[in-house]
């Protein structure tokens, strides 16, 4: 096959002024029949911090952290830069074959087939003339992204000696978790990351109908229940999102936090990957993986995940 021609970063977008939230949760949630009243509950977390998230600053700094031998591009999933338009930016500039890396560690609908299903619509958008996609694999057990995991959890444990490690990530519909490695995945991260210092995996940002079951524990009962058992601090370490999102400082800096406050519970957020430089050089371990055929680098008891995902990985949840 032909080497790649570009590097496109893909990713979940948010709201950069007060006016783009509203429109911004609608395109989220269009389909999904979710309230009005839930909406506007969402967008005041987003007008907690100016009604602007951070991840679309955090999308620029990684792009201006690579050193690729590639052309950069990026598109969003639900704000602009959408990427129906950078598709169409990839067309103009003559990008026949892109290798797109978007921001999940992890297999599941939202971060793995959807962002296939996102680059396919894209495509389609485009016509004909629209390059061949190529998606990388998820990293989960990369050692790069766990090296710096580790940075951060034992940076977070030397402000909080003895505390224990309470890993997050996004929780999901149970239905949607049943048919992807996602908790597999997420369990043997932690493991890795922990190396022997006691942890428990948690969940966060939890969405959706009450009558629909999700993943548990959520965050704010794993709080309780470690107050409860007497654990003298916890580490909260969001493994699960790559930078800052609102989600993180929202869900854990802000109610997280004050939980813990009035629990009396020592707490201490230990950072995400951001543009860590060793989270960078993995990236370019990944591009170097598929333009020269380089050999898939993981750690840990499961390997890396096929180069190309099958057509029907990761399925969507089942309505109920």
């Amino acid at each position: 096959m032909p080497q790649f021609d570009a590097f496109l970063l893909v990713s979940f977008g948010g709201p950069e002024k007060p006016d783009d939230v509203m429109p911004f949760l609608e395109n989220v949630t269009r389909g999904r029949n979710v309230p009005r009243e839930r909406l506007l509950e969402v967008a005041e977390h987003y007008m907690h911090f100016g009604g602007v998230s951070p991840i679309n600053a955090q999308c620029r700094a990684l792009l201006d952290a690579l050193q690729l031998d590639l052309p950069l591009y990026w598109g969003n999933r639900n704000w602009d830069p959408y990427l129906a338009d950078t598709m169409r930016q990839l067309v103009a500039d003559g990008r026949k074959r892109v290798l797109a890396f978007p921001t999940s560690a992890f297999s599941s609908y939202s971060g793995c087939r959807q962002y296939q299903e996102d680059i396919a619509r894209a495509r389609a958008a485009v016509g004909e003339a629209a390059p061949e996609v190529v998606v990388v694999r998820r990293f989960f057990n990369h050692p790069g992204f766990i090296e710096v995991m580790r940075e951060s959890a034992r940076a977070a444990l030397a402000q909080l000696p003895g505390a224990k490690i309470i890993f997050t990530a996004h929780s999901v519909p149970m239905s949607m978790a049943a048919g992807s490695p996602y908790v597999e995945q997420l369990h043997e991260a932690a493991r890795l990351i922990a190396e022997g210092v006691p942890y428990r995996v948690a969940y966060q940002s939890r969405s959706g109908p009450p009558q629909v079951p999700w993943l548990e524990p959520d965050i704010l009962d794993v709080l309780r229940e470690e107050k409860a058992a007497g654990t003298s601090g916890v580490i909260v370490q969001p493994f699960g999102f790559l930078s800052d999102h609102m989600e993180v400082l929202y869900d854990l800096d802000h109610e997280a936090r004050e939980l813990a406050h009035s629990l009396e519970l020592p707490f201490v957020r230990a950072a995400t990957a951001g543009t860590h430089p060793r989270f960078v050089r993995m990236i370019a371990e990944l591009v170097e993986e598929y333009q020269n055929g380089s050999m898939p680098q993981c750690i840990g008891a499961l390997p890396p995940r096929p180069a190309q995902c099958p057509g029907d990985c990761c399925p969507a949840a089942r309505r109920p």
